[in-house]
């Protein structure tokens, strides 16, 4: 970056809705997608007089492994607070939330080459949810003291890609943990972002953005807030600590109002719950953290030899992913059975996987339309799809006639070698009935014939395909094409 230039200074809070069978303060149903208003409530949860809240130890328990998983210290003391202040979906009047001392502390999430630091992680109770209609609003409270985890990071961000990146690798990371579905288009994720600029050691005021609800929408409302900030401060006007909110659909942030500080909600310990006091040791042991998103990313690409496009989509679609390597635990039986030695093995398997992934990534999730392989619907074992993969391996059937039985097997559960059997699918590599075939297209295709002996090489496929279809896909294509050079020598 040029002298004199203006760079971003990017902080995150996220929220994210813990997946617990009840309420953070008490025994009301978690249960955020309830279309019905206000079924999911209680006297505590809607702020009556004389009501006390108990602390859910699940949504307590959920924290610390996030805190753990994104390398935090633990704090052994922790307390809740009451956050003041009042709008119509705060049944309370206040929130109770954490300030002084949140659960986990000083942290940090590898992106990349960079490393973002995690200034906390604290537990507070989420708030109703406003719909608002043409000339009134109307207050569903079902979402009204949910377990709401809040992270934030200090302003280690540099850019809005990096946001974004921070944003969907957190996501993933909550997925793996099994603490929060986090789907942002649901509302179990929300994204605000803080964004502020400096030049040299000089640094101007930040601006908060809320209404987050996409990673896109993350990644282009802070393009244009750096825009906006630029050219404020270009034309030596002052900028102003705001909040804004993102206009989706002319993507622009808009003003809502200047930004609060922590004075202003007047926090204080809640009178009505006990300080929370944690066995950090005992909790080392007891909360198991399983692979997580980078762990699994370095395991692919060392143990199956993938491209780094491939295993992102493994990383991401978890459960696709653990299909993947279900199958590949039964290639590499299929590969132990045959007698070879260590070094071909491991070449041997490695070409298996190239084309399970390949499958698996292209025409399956083809046909699964974005369902899910852990449906119950879904009838492809991982035994029948090795036993597909070792049958294109071994040249039984096709790249042709393999999409048909993989589209069979996909919708009758039916096992590979049984589908062929029954449909007559098994592949053509008796070389006196292909060259009789061949013999029969170069008669008939003479233009062709002469394209190649012309040296256009795309006319020798189109002879491999003629045969192709002539077989209607069953011909085993490296024979026809090697068959079809011997002729028209």
């Amino acid at each position: 970056m040029k002298d004199g230039e203006f760079q971003p200074v990017i902080g995150l809070e996220i929220h994210v809705q813990l997946h617990t069978k009840s309420k953070m303060f008490c025994s009301c149903l978690n249960d955020p997608l309830e279309t019905q208003p206000n079924v999911n409530v209680c006297e505590i949860c809607m702020g009556h007089p004389g009501t006390l809240p108990v602390i859910n130890k699940e949504a307590i328990k959920k924290v610390l492994k996030v805190g753990m998983a994104l390398n935090c210290h633990l704090n052994e003391f922790s307390q809740f607070d009451r956050k003041n202040y009042f709008y119509p979906d705060l049944p309370k009047g206040y929130q109770i939330s954490q300030y002084k001392f949140p659960l986990c502390e000083r942290g940090f999430l590898e992106i990349g080459e960079r490393k973002i630091r995690i200034k906390r992680i604290h537990l507070e109770e989420d708030t109703g949810k406003l719909i608002h209609k043409k000339d009134y609003s109307l207050v569903d409270f079902n979402r009204a003291g949910i377990p709401l985890m809040e992270l934030v990071t200090e302003p280690d961000i540099t850019s809005p890609e990096q946001a974004k990146r921070f944003a969907k690798e957190l996501q993933l990371i909550l997925r793996y943990l099994q603490v929060s579905e986090a789907d942002m288009e649901k509302g179990q994720m929300r994204v605000e972002a803080n964004i502020s600029l400096k030049r040299g050691e000089e640094n101007f005021p930040k601006t908060e953005i809320k209404n987050l609800n996409s990673f896109k929408a993350v990644e282009k409302a802070l393009e244009f807030e750096i825009k906006r900030q630029t050219e404020i401060l270009k034309s030596n006007k002052k900028l102003t600590q705001t909040t804004r909110g993102w206009d989706e659909i002319n993507e622009v942030t808009v003003e809502q109002r200047e930004k609060e500080k922590a004075h202003d909600y007047r926090y204080f310990p809640e009178p009505d719950l006990p300080p929370v006091r944690v066995d950090v040791n005992r909790y080392l042991k007891e909360i198991v953290i399983p692979e997580l998103p980078s762990q699994r990313r370095e395991r692919f690409k060392r143990e199956y030899g993938l491209k780094e496009k491939e295993v992102e989509i493994f990383v991401e679609n978890k459960e696709l992913g653990e299909y993947f390597e279900k199958v590949c635990s039964e290639l590499r039986e299929w590969v132990k059975e045959i007698e070879m030695k260590e070094k071909i093995e491991r070449e041997e398997f490695l070409k298996l996987v190239k084309i399970c992934a390949n499958y698996i990534i292209t025409d399956l999730q083809g046909l699964l339309k974005g369902k899910s392989v852990k449906d119950e619907d879904f009838l492809i074992t991982p035994e029948n799809f090795g036993e597909f993969v070792a049958m294109i391996y071994e040249g039984k059937i096709s790249s042709k006639i393999a999409k048909q039985i993989l589209e069979e097997m996909f919708l009758t559960g039916a096992d590979p070698s049984s589908i062929v059997e029954k449909k007559g699918l098994s592949q053509i590599s008796d070389e006196g009935m292909i060259e009789k075939i061949a013999k029969k297209i170069i008669q008939d295709n003479p233009q062709a014939v002469q394209d190649y002996k012309n040296g256009k090489q795309t006319a020798l496929q189109f002879l491999v395909g003629q045969i192709m279809r002539e077989t209607k896909g069953r011909a085993n294509p490296q024979l026809a094409q090697t068959l079809l050079k011997k002729l028209l020598q």
